[in-house]
């Protein structure tokens, strides 16, 4: 409502895979667990229902009535005209040199001069890992190569109407994922199956055709027609990704007056919202509402080394 423009398009979703495998008893147990509707489909009811997926036999699909994309170009603008609206200063270009804490009050130095505050946010995506020397957190950042294609034939079964946001697991453990055919085409890529690299100044940017052709052979298994799509887009994301894949959201063990915030391994973006409110909670009054004990620091996993 505070945006003034639509952010969510609940079109529904499809998970598909085994019904022995991971994917689909995850869902239907997260389903039963919470009380959430869901729809247990059969290959062909699948192309009944959506006509551009042809399931191989074998698989099993499940439908999330209430799950839909954001846009995230769209929802980026929304929290920064919002947060400008209510007198954030917002600053673009300036990378941190340093930064430093005190008993008094937390600065940072970036290339435009020392800016200085009571508490400060450390949620610097794929480069929190260099913010963060002192506490060695093992943290990986994964270069991820997405695509957008071009369906071959019945381009309209792509379309959002007839076609929801989806999940494959392909292979055991190995997924894949994608949206409807929006401006950019349709969006795929296959999950955390990157190249690990050191930071995110030394990642390739470029991506090679060779690069979509896992992505094609995951395909083949429920889209034929969009896995030979041409691809009209690609691009290279970054993931942050901790051991247990949950995100980091806790006060520095050394620094109380910094709160670090990686909501990262691939799936934080849908939850901005509701991080940015903690964020908020956490440096205005010290705690939040959420039981934030899965996110520390400290948790089994994620301790810094014993040197």
């Amino acid at each position: 409502m505070r945006a003034g423009v639509p952010l969510l398009h609940l079109i529904g979703g499809l998970m598909v895979g085994r019904h022995d495998g991971r994917l689909i008893p995850g869902v239907l147990r997260s389903a039963k667990e919470h009380g959430l509707p869901y729809i247990l489909l059969a290959p062909p009811e699948v192309a009944m229902r959506f006509p551009a997926f042809a399931l191989r036999d074998n698989l099993t699909a499940v439908v999330d009535p209430r799950a839909g994309y954001l846009n995230p170009e769209v929802c980026n603008a929304a929290h920064l005209a919002v947060a400008s609206k209510n007198g954030a200063d917002l600053r673009f270009e300036e990378p941190v040199l340093s930064w430093e804490s005190s008993d008094r009050g937390v600065t940072v130095t970036t290339p435009n001069g020392r800016h200085t505050a009571s508490r400060m946010v450390l949620a610097t995506g794929a480069r929190i890992g260099g913010c963060l020397n002192d506490l060695m957190l093992p943290l990986e950042v994964e270069r991820q190569a997405v695509f957008w294609l071009e369906p071959k034939p019945q381009v309209s079964a792509y379309e959002e109407a007839a076609f929801p946001v989806w999940a494959y697991e392909y292979e055991p453990r190995k997924v894949c994922y994608g949206f409807p055919r929006l401006p950019r085409g349709v969006k795929a890529s296959v999950m955390h199956s990157g190249e690990i690299v050191a930071n995110a100044e030394s990642v390739g940017r470029s991506v090679m055709d060779v690069e979509v052709e896992p992505l094609r052979r995951a395909l083949t298994g429920i889209l034929p027609g969009l896995a030979d799509g041409q691809v009209v887009e690609r691009d290279v994301c970054l993931f942050t990704n901790t051991p247990d894949r949950d995100f980091i959201i806790d006060f520095h063990p050394g620094h109380p007056r910094v709160i670090v915030s990686s909501a990262c391994s691939g799936h934080g973006f849908k939850f901005a919202s509701v991080i940015g409110e903690i964020q908020a909670s956490l440096v205005m009054h010290g705690g939040s509402r959420f039981d934030l004990s899965p996110f520390r620091i400290g948790r089994a996993g994620l301790q810094p080394p014993i040197l």
